[in-house]
């Protein structure tokens, strides 16, 4: 391993001067932002064990170095990608404002989002899955993970306290179960989409089958969750 695991957010070393036309070299955020993109799908096609620094370095056009500096390691960028793919997700979620819709729709409308997400990230589902083979370890060193999730299950607790309230939902179930049973319905069509199609021979990625596939998580997420 290289130097010791950290989620490194340096500033930059000197302020930029002023009139000069801001590029890669002298604009830290937008070098860090290029590096996380393409690690992204570097770690998300080889995993931990097989992404390439040198790989990342060439496509960024930055070096090894610089990105030791930015990360600290290769371990470093890897929870720095993870924390960053957790992030963008939960930010377009927070743009859903589901507290502007009834609870139903607001429940529909987020279970398809999270579909939609999946579907279109699957550099995202791969990250979430190379984590769980490494059992989570360097997830747990982030000191940021917590916070970004809190208002994914906040949001959730809401929207279905408000559906209790209204005689639309039941009540009894924890929303981080909620989240759960989302979770598992949406990303299930990503994960396995590849062994699935084999065994059963379909298509599962045509875009009747996704609209039909999306529709049936919805509405099961739904059904389980209305009041009788």
């Amino acid at each position: 391993m290289n130097e010791p695991v950290h989620s490194a957010r340096p500033a930059a070393r000197r302020n930029k001067p002023a009139g000069k036309e801001t590029t890669r070299t002298n604009d830290p955020a937008r070098t860090m932002a290029g590096i996380l993109e393409v690690a992204t799908v570097e770690f998300g096609e080889k995993g931990l064990a097989g992404a390439r620094i040198d790989e990342i370095a060439a496509a960024t056009q930055t070096s090894k170095r610089m990105i030791y500096y930015y990360f600290g390691s290769k371990e470093g960028l890897y929870l720095a990608v993870l924390e960053e793919s957790y992030r963008r997700m939960r930010t377009i979620e927070s743009a859903l404002r589901l507290e502007d819709l009834e609870p139903e729709q607001a429940l529909r409308t987020l279970v398809g989002f999270t579909f939609d997400h999946h579907q279109r990230n699957e550099n995202y589902i791969r990250l979430v899955m190379s984590e769980n083979m490494q059992r989570g370890q360097y997830l747990a060193q982030s000191t940021i993970i917590q916070d970004l999730n809190v208002p994914a299950i906040q949001g959730i607790r809401d929207l279905y306290e408000r559906g209790i309230a209204s005689g639309v939902f039941r009540a009894g179930l924890d929303p981080i179960d909620i989240h759960a049973s989302i979770s598992a319905l949406t990303f299930f069509n990503v994960s396995n989409r590849h062994t699935f199609g084999l065994i059963f021979k379909r298509d599962t990625q045509t875009p009747a089958a996704l609209a039909a596939r999306r529709e049936s998580v919805i509405d099961m997420v739904v059904r389980y969750v209305r009041a009788p």
